[in-house]
């Protein structure tokens, strides 16, 4: 899955920001996000194989912490949304909702 597809999901956004206090566990993220660890271990391999979170090793358990580069990216391709004229910003939300342009 892509970027774009792993933060679509609302419990997988809940992570991410769960996440962006600090490394936390499984447990930790699925008492935090109010979900079943297995269910958070899925969301989790979802965001690992997006490239968002990486786990690192902590004794029996593995702490996961957000990977910044992506967000960069994401930041970079938001924003430049945010350069483009007002004018053609209309015709894009037209495009994306055609209810708009009526």
């Amino acid at each position: 899955m892509d970027l774009y597809g792993a933060i679509a999901d609302p419990t997988r956004r809940r992570i991410l920001e769960a996440l962006r206090l600090g490394p936390a566990t499984v447990n930790d993220l699925a008492e935090e996000v109010g979900y079943h660890q297995p269910g958070v271990s899925r969301h989790l391999r979802v965001l690992r194989e997006a490239g968002l979170v990486q786990a690192h090793p902590d004794g029996q358990q593995r702490l996961y912490s957000l990977v910044l580069e992506p967000f960069i990216a994401l930041d970079g391709w938001v924003h430049a949304f945010l350069r483009v004229p007002a004018g053609r910003l209309d015709r894009l939300a037209g495009v994306v909702d055609p209810r708009r342009m009526r």
